[in-house]
């Protein structure tokens, strides 16, 4: 099989030698997303934008990699604050609400004091 590297532009990809998604076979591993606008890479200060902005990353890499949003069956959401939770609670249910992916949800540190939320996904393409 095939492996394919996903590539969202982010310096950071090279810098770190890592890709945004990598597609091996019938599953897709997106690397650990944070909540930058993908155009500006401005960062908001809303978790909850954070997070769209992240789902929106994702949903695009995804798409690239001919995947869609409901061949998800992990997510991991990293928050930085457990208080977080109410706010970002409904931008996820948004999204993963009929999917229903295995998820966790952990409290952790993230590398750039901005950075609120970061969401890591698992695909498996659907046959039928």
């Amino acid at each position: 099989m095939t492996r394919i590297r996903i590539s969202s532009g982010s310096p950071f990809e090279e810098q770190v030698g890592y890709s945004r998604a990598l597609v091996d076979g019938d599953w897709a591993f997106v690397a650990g997303t944070t909540g930058y606008d993908p155009e500006t890479r401005v960062m908001p200060d809303g978790v909850a934008d954070q997070a769209r902005n992240a789902l929106a990353l994702i949903e695009r890499t995804l798409s690239q990699a001919g995947f869609a949003m409901a061949d998800v069956v992990r997510a991991t959401y990293y928050l930085t604050d457990a208080s977080h939770w109410e706010e970002v609670a409904p931008v996820l249910g948004a999204t993963f609400g009929e999917i229903r992916p295995a998820a966790t949800a952990l409290i952790v540190g993230l590398i750039r004091p901005e950075m609120k939320i970061e969401i890591e996904v698992t695909a498996l393409r659907r046959r039928g």
